[in-house]
């Protein structure tokens, strides 16, 4: 297909079953675009963008997202 859509699909996984899921789906995005919905720091090591959701002081929700090669030393966001 020419995207999939996943969600919590590795939850359950530990850290070394997430390292196995994230290198598979690597392999398989040189044909398919995957989104995915996950909480799970290795997964999201291996994404090329970020989006994220996040609530300020006054209450109303922000979307947020990152490109990873936009990522500098300490985890600023270079320009």
């Amino acid at each position: 297909p020419p995207f999939s859509i996943l969600d919590e699909v590795e939850a359950a996984l530990d850290e070394a079953n997430s390292k196995r899921f994230s290198r598979i789906l690597s392999e398989l995005s040189k044909n398919t675009q995957f989104i995915i919905i996950s909480h799970n720091r290795e997964t999201m090591r291996q994404a090329s963008l970020l989006y994220g959701v996040t609530m300020g002081e006054d209450g109303i929700s922000k979307l947020l997202s990152v490109r990873l090669d936009q990522v500098g030393q300490g985890g600023k966001i270079v320009e």
